[in-house]
């Protein structure tokens, strides 16, 4: 039985908690955690007529404002490559019921890739990170792993990458992504890059996608759910090169949620053609996440963990190795104890597929920005956001939390 995914499951605990008058910390879930742009909210409005059902792929309009988006980041890109969905996890779901072979993917990674192969029955193949990035598996260890996998009687065909990364908040670098995917061309494996944070990059790097290594070899899957905080829209497009892999995902979708809504492909089409408001309102989401990530990494960096520096959208990984004194054992031991005593909900490294007995747990920042949309345009419009007092408490919260743990509290 496939469980509850763990990030809503503990998003869902956390909204209970508050809602009982408990003070929480909610640093467990991956919500954006930003108000909708007005220009937005008038292009859905205007759109509620629109009931009836539309194309499979969604509408014409929608997927050449994707093919730009794409374009404009170096993937030229036609309308026709385009499939849009309710939500990127849908796209991969659809994918991986239609790309053939197990799955190999990096650890940790992102809950619902483990999940959606399980529920499909293929087999894992899991890979360690390396330690300058997460989203990508270490080449070498890839290859080998690859191999014995083979001997061993798997089937490898699909390599999951996350560029940028969720749980890590990191960017594999363009010599990183090249290697990963001279290994998976060597290996015959189709790519299914995950890019729904790249326009979330904290700095002037560039995201180097594995589409740009193997063109014909590589789906490409996106949303607005993080760059436009737009979650409960449900808009996520795929750019699928090879025809006859579109026709299939074509096919699942077809029997599975039937098209994108309507109104919601109206709001594409106006987002992903990126007029000057949405660049703004996107240059100011990077730059508040930024803020507030460093902020919190350095809290985590001096109590003593292990922590790669954010570099992209609202995650941090941090290893708090130095509690296993206290009595710690597992990672979800310290997330539960983080919890119940202290009110900061995170979300442990196992969930992610890594060791359970490493003191590692994800961070997600976003949803620190305040309890209503004035608190959240304020932060959004703020020079320095963590003055703010709403996000000062937060620090502080999460400050006096990690200093009793390491006290033994």
């Amino acid at each position: 039985m496939i469980r509850h995914s763990a990030t809503l499951a503990i998003n869902e605990k956390l909204q209970a908690k508050r809602a009982a008058g408990e003070q929480v910390l909610h640093l467990g879930f991956g919500e954006a955690g930003l108000p909708v742009l007005p220009e937005v909210r008038d292009v859905l409005a205007g759109a509620a007529h629109r009931n009836e059902y539309g194309a499979v792929v969604g509408s014409a309009e929608a997927r050449q404002a994707a093919a730009g988006y794409f374009s404009r980041r170096g993937l030229p890109t036609e309308a026709d490559d385009i499939v849009l969905a309710p939500g990127s996890k849908a796209l991969l779901f659809g994918l991986l019921a239609v790309l053939p072979g197990d799955v190999v993917l990096p650890q940790p990674s992102w809950v619902s890739y483990a999940a959606q192969a399980a529920l499909l029955g293929r087999r894992v193949l899991g890979v360690p990170v390396p330690e300058s990035a997460g989203g990508v598996p270490d080449p070498e260890r890839l290859d080998r792993a690859l191999t014995g996998a083979r001997k061993d009687g798997a089937e490898p065909g699909v390599l999951i990458l996350t560029v940028p990364d969720n749980p890590t908040g990191t960017l594999a670098g363009a010599e990183l992504v090249k290697e990963v995917c001279a290994v998976a061309g060597a290996h015959g494996l189709t790519v299914l890059s995950d890019e729904i944070y790249r326009d979330l990059v904290h700095d002037s790097a560039e995201v180097h996608s594995p589409a740009a290594e193997l063109p014909e070899h590589t789906v490409v899957t996106a949303g607005l759910s993080k760059n436009m905080a737009l979650g409960g829209y449900r808009i996520g497009f795929a750019r699928v090169p090879r025809p006859e892999q579109r026709a299939a995902l074509v096919g699942v979708a077809s029997e599975v949620w039937s098209s994108l809504p309507a109104p919601m492909q109206e709001v594409a089409a106006y987002v992903l053609a990126e007029p000057p408001e949405v660049r703004a309102h996107i240059d100011a989401s990077r730059a508040l996440h930024a803020a507030v990530a460093r902020a919190v990494h350095a809290e985590f960096t001096a109590a003593g963990a292990d922590c790669r520096a954010p570099q992209a959208g609202f995650y941090l990984y941090p290893d708090l190795e130095p509690l296993r004194a206290k009595g710690f054992t597992t990672g979800a031991q310290l997330a539960e104890h983080l919890l119940d005593r202290h009110g900061v909900g995170v979300l442990a490294g196992a969930e992610f597929g890594d060791d359970p007995a490493a003191l590692r747990f994800r961070v997600a920042t976003s949803l620190l920005y305040g309890d209503d949309a004035e608190q959240r345009w304020s932060a959004l419009r703020s020079p320095d956001p963590v003055t703010l007092p709403w996000i000062a408490r937060s620090l502080g919260h999460l400050r006096d939390a990690l200093s009793a743990v390491l006290d033994g509290e």
